[in-house]
């Protein structure tokens, strides 16, 4: 992909399967790589928050790209996230994924410490104009600190590297400043939206493309939205965007972050292994019924059979 070119499509957060000592599960991490790519998602986005990346070591993480970028051979870019604990090993991530090919790197604003919009503009500077391959903003308030839009307008009016912004708050209204402010000097950034629930109408009001977790365990609905959309099918488009927003909330809220997601993805035959969070009996419980709303939900769109005994009722 030429880099003057803006960052589009489904980004797919992958999740990492483990085995059953807890550690990376190399042969099925290749499986499912083939497997999404065989499903048309546009883009691989790795150790993001789908990606469960806080969880994973600095080696383990380095390891994840290693593994995806050599089974991907190209077929599809990736997105690689490199968020560190701080500025210096950032960079040495981003140096490290440039030699691996990857097209992009995704940084998350700083989390732990809440910073004033001057700190957040100061980190991804200092950043960007250390890193060798472009740099996406990813901003995520629920976990980090907020990036506001006069921020994502000087660091794409400053920083040639920082070539887009991945936005996970769901507010259209915030997403549709952003563009205003922005895309008028630097029409080659791009505005990725992280928010499933919204995909539609984001792409609608001008993104181009979105980070969906969804597009993990049912890259053809997301991949089939997105091209609907573009296409200007609204009424179909829309009617896809309702039924994915189903799956969606059952996945996102009857469990822990991302733990639904990881249930449904062991429905579609990735052996995904448990998580590395423990989880107490109530809360494996809840898992359990989330995995019967989820099967019930996959069952109506065709990807699993009806389990026996019916269906429980939607949360």
């Amino acid at each position: 992909m030429p880099e003057h070119e803006r960052l589009r499509g489904i980004f797919t957060p992958n999740i990492v399967p483990l085995d059953n000592c807890g550690e990376i599960h190399e042969p099925e991490l290749r499986r499912y790589v083939d497997w999404l790519i065989d499903r048309g998602v546009h883009w691989l986005y790795p150790n993001g928050s789908t990606g469960e990346f806080t969880r994973f070591t600095a080696e383990e993480r380095r390891r994840i790209i290693e593994i995806i970028a050599d089974q991907t051979e190209g077929r599809v870019p990736i997105l690689a996230g490199a968020a560190e604990a701080n500025t210096r090993e950032t960079i040495r991530a981003c140096e490290y994924y440039c030699e691996l090919g990857v097209r992009a790197v995704a940084i998350v604003s700083p989390f732990y410490y809440k910073l004033s919009p001057e700190g957040v503009f100061a980190y991804f500077k200092e950043i960007a104009d250390h890193s060798p391959v472009d740099v996406t903003l990813y901003n995520i308030p629920m976990f980090a600190s907020p990036i506001d839009v006069p921020t994502v307008r000087r660091l794409a009016e400053q920083c040639p590297r920082v070539v887009a912004i991945k936005d996970s708050s769901g507010d259209l209204p915030h997403m549709m400043r952003m563009i205003s402010e922005v895309r008028a000097s630097r029409p080659d950034f791009s505005f990725l939206t992280g928010w499933d629930a919204a995909l539609m109408p984001m792409l609608l009001i001008g993104c181009d493309g979105g980070t969906n977790a969804t597009s993990g365990v049912v890259p053809e609905i997301t991949r089939k939205l997105y091209d609907l959309t573009l296409a200007g099918q609204i009424d179909q488009a829309r009617d896809l965007q309702y039924r994915l927003l189903r799956l969606f909330d059952v996945m996102l809220y009857s469990a822990e972050f991302p733990e639904g997601f990881r249930a449904a993805l062991r429905l579609r035959g990735i052996q995904t292994g448990a998580g590395r969070q423990p989880k107490s009996p109530s809360q494996q419980l809840q898992l359990d019924a989330l995995a019967r709303q989820v099967q019930c939900l996959l069952a109506e769109e065709g990807f699993t059979d009806e389990p026996v005994g019916g269906c429980p009722t939607l949360l």
